[in-house]
């Protein structure tokens, strides 16, 4: 089962069962990495497969024990990704995904359109940053309990505490992300349409109209992770933003400002000859976006490249 697992490869197209697809949707949302989904749910099966056929015809709810599994195993992986992170070379930045569909996928049989929106809204890069300040224990029962509506009896199985702790533990993580809510977001239609013209101001080399489109205090970051040039630490406010984004494309006549979502949100894609070079994931407040994330570390950018593209619809 593990290699077929790893062979099925989480091409992440809609022939992988939904069963498997919530679960990596559960998992990318603890970790903000698509491979270390992909290690998560492969660990979970192999574990599932390892039991004697008879202990696992004794389990009622497969789904329910999977994903129990697989939230032990984020929560051991978030403790020991902080420590690497430690070590990265610059701005760690979530790994982009191109097709929000697949990591919509519900656990448990969520069909409410209010829960739908959460899983949209969980799944954006603004979100996964906010989840990157969070303790692993927040983190965990955040995602299980908020996000996917485990009841707070099962979220203690997972992070090994009592429900009442595991209470405590959302309340907090509600907190953190109730500073982010203050401030409504852009409509989907108003950010499309300020990413459309930051594109075309940026292929005319228009500097005013540029700086019009972002915040004062806009804040770029960059990932590159030692793997592809990037700055160290965030560029803050609108001319740097728009000298950076201006700079790159002089440098490089050949690239390409492509529109495209990027989890979720209208966001671009920077390509050469066709293959990406950066994933850009945005957040807009009104009329202007407030922040900027530059993905160009390549191990984040498989599945971008028109090559590829197939493969994610």
């Amino acid at each position: 089962m593990k290699d077929d697992v790893r062979q099925g490869a989480w091409a992440l197209d809609h022939s992988v069962p939904a069963e498997q697809r919530a679960l990596l949707g559960l998992a990318y949302r603890m970790l903000g990495s698509t491979h270390d989904a992909e290690d998560v749910v492969q660990e979970t099966y192999s574990r599932w497969y390892a039991m004697p056929e008879e202990e696992r015809r004794d389990i009622r709810a497969p789904l329910a024990w999977l994903t129990r599994v697989a939230g032990r195993i984020c929560l051991d992986q978030l403790t020991s990704a902080r420590a690497r992170r430690e070590h990265y070379v610059g701005e760690w930045i979530p790994e982009p995904v191109r097709d929000l569909g697949v990591w919509t996928s519900v656990v448990a049989g969520l069909d409410d359109p209010a829960d739908r929106v959460t899983l949209d809204e969980s799944v954006s890069m603004g979100m996964l940053v906010v989840l990157e300040s969070f303790t692993p224990a927040e983190r965990v029962v955040f995602v299980l309990h908020d996000v996917f509506r485990l009841p707070f009896t099962e979220v203690a199985e997972v992070v090994g505490r009592s429900p009442a702790a595991c209470r405590q533990l959302a309340v907090s993580a509600r907190r953190r992300l109730a500073g982010k809510r203050a401030r409504p977001m852009a409509e989907a239609e108003q950010h499309r349409d300020l990413i459309s013209a930051f594109k075309r101001a940026c292929e005319c080399g228009d500097f005013d109209a540029l700086i019009t489109m972002l915040d004062p205090g806009v804040i770029v970051h960059t990932d590159g992770g030692g793997k592809a040039h990037a700055g160290r630490r965030p560029i803050v406010g609108a001319g740097k933003a728009v000298r950076l984004f201006l700079g790159l494309l002089r440098k490089r006549p050949r690239m390409e400002l492509c529109e495209e979502d990027v989890n979720g949100r209208p966001g671009a894609v920077i390509r050469i000859d066709g293959a990406t070079v950066a994933v850009v994931a945005t957040e807009a407040r009104g009329d202007v976006l407030t922040r900027i994330w530059l993905v160009v570390n390549p191990d984040k950018l498989r599945g971008w490249d028109r090559r590829a593209a197939v493969a994610w619809r």
